[in-house]
């Protein structure tokens, strides 16, 4: 693939007390990663320096202006220098107004140069959601920011590791709203999202399972209605449209189901009936050596105008500023949104 042909991926660091510039390096210090885009990430170039050095890795940090002026090959490092954080302000694990406008500027100028064609497709970097908001940014998410800022209203994120994924109906509420937020239209745009994107993924016939959410979907109305009156309708419409899709389906059953082949995606009802299946396949912890040895999966925003994929971790601000974090999960995202980027060129 000539230099031409690679898409420009524009990676948001996350917030600086956290991982985020330093599974990003780290990322970037794999050759492979230059065959296939051409990265440029969106940082305070000191913040990313100061990773360089505690990490030990023989990479150069090069700022530029633009995009355009990137560099791309294997060993440098192009950053878009915003320069948003002072000598004085970088405080690894620790909750800051100052950086949680730093991270929240890397993701606004990651979405406006998406939107103006700039760069092909966007990676994320964790961010802390309670140091964006007290920097007077209110989302509870990188989903809701990119929405907001792309002016989207039909989107849905999935959590993917490997031929793992799932598709949320409701992410970032509390459990009481998103038994609310269970009903057939929203579970149904949901589903024909998650066949659009397992489409552009190389499916060419996806089979998408839809979990219930009460207990054994219900047990006849036995542990709730929901699943008969809300989740159902929605399958069935979605089964009139074309889509191959089955549910509700106990949720107990499912994942293994999915783990197993029988289905390309499952659409869950809200936040932790899917994240943790997804963190059970993706993450391992060693207890040997009190690490993370495997940290894979991907977050994708469905339904944007444009890519954006993202680690499935958190700022890990515990681990920050000391050299042990997993990239794993971060080359998985750029691998992926550099899969995305070139279908959407074809």
């Amino acid at each position: 693939m000539n230099s031409e042909q690679r898409p420009i991926l524009g990676i948001s660091a996350g917030d600086p007390a956290g991982i985020g510039a330093e599974v990003a390096l780290k990322a970037l210090g794999h050759a492979e990663i230059y065959g296939i885009c051409r990265p440029v990430v969106v940082a305070d170039r000191r913040v990313l320096e100061e990773a360089r050095r505690f990490c030990g890795l023989d990479l150069e940090v090069r700022a530029v202006a633009h995009p355009a002026e990137g560099l791309y090959r294997h060993g440098t490092v192009d950053v878009l220098d915003l320069a948003n954080l002072g000598p004085d302000e970088l405080r690894y694990g620790k909750v800051t107004v100052a950086q949680g406008r730093a991270s929240f500027e890397y993701v606004r100028r990651v979405i406006e140069l998406a939107l103006a064609g700039a760069v092909d497709g966007t990676v994320t970097g964790p961010i802390n959601k309670e140091a964006i908001n007290a920097a007077g940014f209110h989302y509870s998410g990188h989903t809701e920011i990119f929405a907001e800022l792309t002016g989207s209203t039909e989107y849905a994120m999935m959590l993917a590791a490997g031929n793992f994924r799932v598709a949320h109906v409701s992410t970032h509420v509390s459990l009481a709203e998103a038994c609310r937020r269970v009903k057939k239209d929203r579970i149904l745009r949901v589903i024909r999202l998650t066949r659009d994107a397992l489409l552009r993924f190389g499916i060419a016939a996806p089979r998408i399972a839809v979990a219930g959410l009460n207990p054994h979907c219900g047990e006849g109305g036995l542990f709730g209605d929901e699943d008969a009156r809300e989740i159902l309708p929605a399958v069935e419409e979605a089964k009139t449209r074309g889509i191959n899709a089955e549910g509700p389906i106990p949720a107990d059953t499912v994942f293994p189901k999915m783990k197993g082949g029988m289905y390309d995606a499952v659409v869950v009802m809200y936040h932790d009936q899917g994240h943790i299946p997804i963190k059970l396949i993706g993450f391992e912890y060693d207890e040997a050596t009190c690490s993370w040895v495997g940290m894979s999966g991907v977050n994708v925003t469905l339904g944007l105008p444009v890519i954006r994929t993202s680690v499935d971790h958190g700022t890990a601000f515990d681990r920050a500023g000391q050299g042990r974090a997993n990239e794993q999960s971060m080359l998985d995202a750029i691998r992926l949104a550099a899969t995305l980027a070139r279908t959407r060129q074809a």
